[in-house]
């Protein structure tokens, strides 16, 4: 049930959280991190459905999938991986991105990027100790004129974690661990159904491996990525203030 938060409208649960921050996963049409179906279109001060992803198994058994990544990783990144930068309203972060173990998930993230997709959206789920979320074209709307959920345009904020690209990215699931750090991508019940929406994670979170795409990790901005994991939010983990994704760069 774990897995079923951390699908484009839900993110799977950490510990101690409540059912609703199962809501990264993706709905039927949300890209995002493990949550239910759904769980992404409650509003702004309402109660969504989230699905029952637990955070509680973070930190449960990420020993084995440690030891069969870190050879691969060492030999995949003689060449160098390519690296790409989100530039939030909270400073710039710098990821590595894994083009050995997750080429398609790569491929169609960087071709997104190049093409703005992602400029001007919003991390519209923050969950603290498990993950932040965005990717999702639909965030670029719906706060107030303050930039915080007052005045905000409630129909649209439904909307978030339920819009992508238009097409699906198979499941590429790798021995990559998500930790603190890592961007995987959402999906709804279906593997295959990943789009734009992904998920950084705020921990280590093993009941998420092998079950979500890790396709890449920060190299630069731990503290960039703290702020944002910090920004105060309202029911459904959802940011009262605007955590802006300005602009996301191949490099």
């Amino acid at each position: 049930h774990m897995l079923a938060a951390l699908r484009t409208s839900r993110l799977p649960r950490a510990k101690n959280t409540p059912p609703m921050l199962a809501l990264l996963l993706a709905t039927p049409t949300f890209m995002v991190a493990p949550a239910p179906p759904s769980s992404l279109r409650a509003p702004v001060r309402a109660a969504t459905s989230m699905g029952s992803l637990d955070r509680r198994a973070v930190g449960v058994g990420a020993a084995a999938a440690v030891a069969l990544g870190t050879a691969d990783r060492a030999s995949a990144a003689e060449g160098g991986y390519p690296k790409m930068t989100i530039k939030t309203t909270q400073g710039e972060m710098e990821f590595e991105m894994w083009d050995d173990v997750a080429p398609k998930h790569v491929k169609s993230f960087l071709t997104l990027a190049k093409q703005g997709f992602f400029d001007g959206g919003a991390f519209h789920r923050i969950i603290p100790g498990f993950v932040i979320q965005g990717g999702d074209p639909n965030a670029k709307v719906g706060y107030g004129p303050s930039g915080t959920l007052d005045g905000a345009d409630k129909a649209k904020v439904r909307k978030w974690g339920t819009g992508g690209p238009g097409y699906n990215v198979p499941a590429e699931f790798n021995e990559r661990i998500h930790e603190f750090g890592v961007l995987s991508m959402a999906r709804s019940n279906d593997p295959d159904s990943a789009g734009s929406q992904f998920f950084v994670c705020l921990g280590n979170l093993p009941s998420l491996d092998r079950k979500y795409t890790t396709f890449g990790k920060l190299t630069k901005g731990d503290d960039v990525l703290r702020k944002i994991a910090a920004a105060k939010t309202v029911t459904g983990d959802i940011p009262f203030e605007r955590q802006g994704i300005e602009r996301v760069d191949p490099l």
